[in-house]
């Protein structure tokens, strides 16, 4: 299990190293999200257009270790984007991956951008 968790990695966009494609913005719902797959990476992908913003981050939850997190709520915490676990409501930060709960699990955020409908997703490996 901890290989699992091992291999998501928060990447800052200074240390992006590719630019995956992961669809065109119509690919994903707005103010929802839908999953990709990088390697053996499965990805969460979130257009929420109430903030004009996108964000990506693991699809695996860290609590009970299920690939949910796409299908999860997003909404705001005090200025912050989250994301809701659908298992078992704990809140993730989809800026920085933080638990909004107060407690140690976290999650990888990734940065995203949008060129031309396309939604790209940054890795470092």
């Amino acid at each position: 299990m901890d290989n699992l968790i091992e291999q998501y990695k928060s990447v800052e966009e200074s240390t992006v190293v590719n630019w995956f494609h992961a669809g065109k913005t119509s690919d994903f719902p707005a103010d929802g999200g839908g999953c990709i797959k990088y390697g053996k990476k499965q990805i969460a992908v979130f257009n929420f257009s109430r903030r004009s913003k996108w964000y990506a981050c693991q699809n695996l939850c860290p609590h009970k270790l299920e690939m949910v997190l796409s299908r999860g709520m997003i909404g705001d915490a005090k200025g912050t984007p989250k994301v809701a676990c659908p298992l078992h409501k704990k809140s993730f930060s989809l800026e920085d991956g933080s638990n909004i709960n107060g407690e140690e699990y976290k999650i990888a955020v990734y940065p995203v951008k949008i060129e031309e409908e396309n939604v790209y997703i940054g890795f470092s490996d």
